[in-house]
């Protein structure tokens, strides 16, 4: 029996914010590897008899790489816990490839990301119709990890849409600047989320002029994702959910006429549901 290694997203902190299967996992795995730096120490909390707890936070890949090497040769289960979601900086892509190396089978199990925690944290909605319908996933250039020469902070900015910057706290007053001159204006309301979750968690909003004095003054440093755009004010304006209105019809609702009518005077695109939606992602309402 081969060895086996479980990516397990353990979400931004909190215990019980990391999915029911993840902690299926991390409870029946032989050797845990988690970053303290990183991980809360309650999310490694319940392990069984005889696992070993490994703390990677103070090590390299070729340091983490014996217990793969265990693994393999002893048809053992590793549970490899990364914060947040794996697939968004999580550096899986480079343990996939040793895991592989050594006949080891990987999977990767989804967890709650900062990103969408700071927005739940403060009630917002990042894809709010008519006023940003897309995310922007990114981070400052010029970090010690190099970033695609298109993928700009200022060229993104441009979009208008809502953007989630990670691994940009230290370098606040030039993440300001970058998104100011990409053209949001100076008004565009930001969250800024510090340890989302923890128990010493701050969660702030204010201008994007203000972002860089906010983060300095509050010496955010690190652990800190900022949410950017016009969907994240505290009471954004902006239309109704066409799903929900009484004048789309779909397959599970009959539309009303004058509802109908009501939405096609606005200009609104077709006011009747594909006839796959069923089979549709359900979690995406809009």
């Amino acid at each position: 029996m081969s060895g086996r290694v479980v990516f397990v997203g353990a979400g931004p902190g909190a215990a019980d914010l990391i999915t029911v299967r993840g902690a299926k996992v991390i409870a029946e795995a032989d050797i845990i590897i988690w970053a303290s730096s990183l991980v809360h120490p309650d999310i490694v909390a319940n392990t069984k008899p005889g696992a070993v707890l490994a703390d990677s936070a103070g090590e390299a890949l070729e340091d983490t790489e014996k217990h793969y090497e265990r693994a393999a040769e002893e048809g053992l289960l590793v549970a490899r816990v990364h914060t947040g979601d794996p697939s968004i900086y999580g550096a899986t892509a480079e343990q996939g490839r040793l895991c592989r190396k050594l006949g080891l089978e990987i999977e990767t199990v989804p967890g709650v990301s900062a990103f969408s925690a700071a927005a739940a944290r403060m009630n917002a909605e990042i894809t709010l119709p008519e006023v940003s319908q897309s995310l922007i996933l990114t981070r400052l250039e010029g970090g010690r990890t190099p970033m695609p020469p298109k993928e700009t902070v200022r060229s993104f900015a441009a979009h208008g849409a809502t953007m989630a910057l990670y691994l940009s706290a230290a370098r606040n007053k030039q993440l300001q600047e970058e998104l100011l001159a990409g053209g949001y204006p100076p008004d565009t309301p930001c969250i800024i989320g510090y340890q989302v979750t923890w128990p010493d968690e701050l969660m702030m909003r204010c201008p994007l002029s203000e972002l860089s004095a906010t983060m300095r003054e509050h010496q955010l440093w690190k652990h800190t994702i900022v949410l950017v755009g016009p969907a994240m004010a505290e009471s954004p304006e902006g239309s109704r959910s066409h799903l929900y209105h009484p004048g789309f019809r779909h397959e599970y609702r009959k539309a009303e006429k004058e509802a109908q009518q009501e939405l096609r005077h606005q200009g609104a695109g077709p006011v009747t549901a594909q006839p796959h939606t069923k089979h549709t992602d359900t979690t995406k309402e809009g």
